[in-house]
């Protein structure tokens, strides 16, 4: 069920029961980018899928960090009064993620980086993100997402299944032009983790598209012996939308994982 925070300000899913699981997404999209494994996950656990500030049902705030996005998710666990909980998110919801459990250790059961990464933005990376708000100031976020979004998917994808490329062009379509310049200047100003993740107890599963064009799977392999427990997926014919580009697989390795973090 929906359900609101903040006034009305925020808003999150909550579905299923069990031991709690946080889905979070990423850059330009909302919950519903999780709606397979919602369907899947929902059987065995208490899923909690925020819409992040800006987009989906959740109103865009000033000031938007990846800090204050931790925050935000923050306040639903403790509005829901979960102490514990394993926390998945996709590409920039896996900075979120990573960010929460620099601020609360205590309520991270288990740690799960989507097509994600600990690492701050290199140089390179922060010039193009640059280019990218200038490119929506100027042309919109319609022509950018349009342009943007099918990079996201692997050459087996866009050959074979075109329509989740223009599913995922209709999704990020959605999110609003000053969210996606404040989402990315949230993620151009990042601090870098990786420290965390060597200081890190809970366990940590990243997964890996070895066709991501967005988070370089070479960067993230280097970052897979930091933690003390570590869980790793190398998705082959995937970009950075593994959660919809294989389905069945990653239902089915997001439930090991989350399973592994209970005991």
């Amino acid at each position: 069920m929906w359900k609101t925070i903040n006034n009305g300000n925020g808003t999150y899913q909550d579905i299923g029961q069990g031991p709690a699981v946080v889905l979070l997404h990423g850059f330009s999209e909302n919950s519903e980018v999780w709606k397979a494994q919602r369907d899947y996950l929902s059987r065995y656990y208490r899923l909690i899928l925020p819409d992040l500030p800006g987009t989906g049902k959740s109103p865009l705030t000033a000031g938007l960090t990846i800090a204050a996005m931790a925050d935000y998710v923050y306040a639903i666990l403790l509005a829901e009064n979960i102490k514990e909980t394993v926390v998945i998110g996709h590409s920039m919801g896996g900075y979120v993620a990573l960010a929460l459990l620099q601020q609360h250790p205590e309520v991270i059961k288990g740690l799960g980086l989507f097509h994600s990464t600990a690492a701050a933005d290199t140089e390179e990376k922060k010039d193009t993100r640059k280019k990218s708000m200038d490119f929506i100031r100027q042309h919109g976020g319609a022509l950018f997402t349009r342009q943007t979004i099918p990079n996201l998917f692997s050459p087996a994808t866009k050959t074979k299944k075109p329509e989740l490329v223009e599913a995922g062009i209709d999704m990020c379509s959605q999110c609003p032009d000053e969210s996606l310049i404040a989402y990315t200047n949230a993620m151009m100003q990042r601090p870098d983790l990786t420290g965390l993740l060597s200081s890190a107890s809970t366990p940590v599963l990243f997964v890996i598209g070895k066709d991501d064009n967005a988070v370089a799977p070479a960067s993230v392999i280097q970052q897979v012996m930091l933690p003390k427990t570590s869980s790793v997926f190398i998705f082959e014919e995937v970009g950075h939308m593994g959660m919809w580009e294989k389905i069945e697989e990653s239902n089915h390795l997001l439930n090991q994982f989350i399973s592994f973090c209970q005991l």
